[in-house]
């Protein structure tokens, strides 16, 4: 059976980031946008991952230009809009996209563990949220209009 830990993603600054160097943590990965309605999220994000971090729990920003493209920057000024912004510590990875053919394969496997609205696949907007418990394994899924803060009942059963 495949889990999160089969996948290899690449950090912000291009270094390979094997998924499997997360076994044993709880681990919520959100598509991500600089100029979104839902870019003040990345201030809950952060504070989830600090609050919890240290109870094994990890966030993992993919950044993704395929809504409204509200993620037109490259690499390194998103680095610097989410450090600058909102003090974002948690990994930031590489832009990807997150549907159609060049979905990233994480991706994938993830609209396919956990389905959205109405069965649906697709991710439909910025910051749709997957959580992934210890073994790896997908959780839950979240709208993007679901607050970080309201994840922490979740969380905190995973933890």
């Amino acid at each position: 059976m495949t889990s999160l830990y089969d996948f290899t993603a690449e950090t912000i600054e291009g270094q390979p980031a094997p998924l499997a160097d997360h076994r044993g943590k709880v681990v919520l990965i959100v598509n991500t946008a600089s100029q979104c309605g839902f870019t003040r999220q990345y201030a809950g994000l952060e504070a989830l991952h600090r609050k919890y971090a240290g109870r094994g729990f990890v966030v993992l920003g993919f950044p993704c230009n395929q809504f409204g493209a509200q993620e037109p920057g490259d690499d390194a000024e998103i680095k610097s809009f989410c450090s600058l912004t909102y003090d974002v510590d948690f990994p930031l990875m590489r832009k990807i996209d997150v549907n159609g053919p060049k979905a990233h394969p994480l991706y994938a496997w993830l609209k396919s563990r956990k389905k959205g609205l109405l069965g649906t696949e697709g991710i439909k907007w910025n910051f749709t949220k997957f959580l992934i418990d210890r073994e790896g394994r997908v959780a839950g899924r979240f709208a993007p209009t679901v607050e970080p803060k309201a994840l922490e009942g979740a969380i905190e059963r995973l933890l």
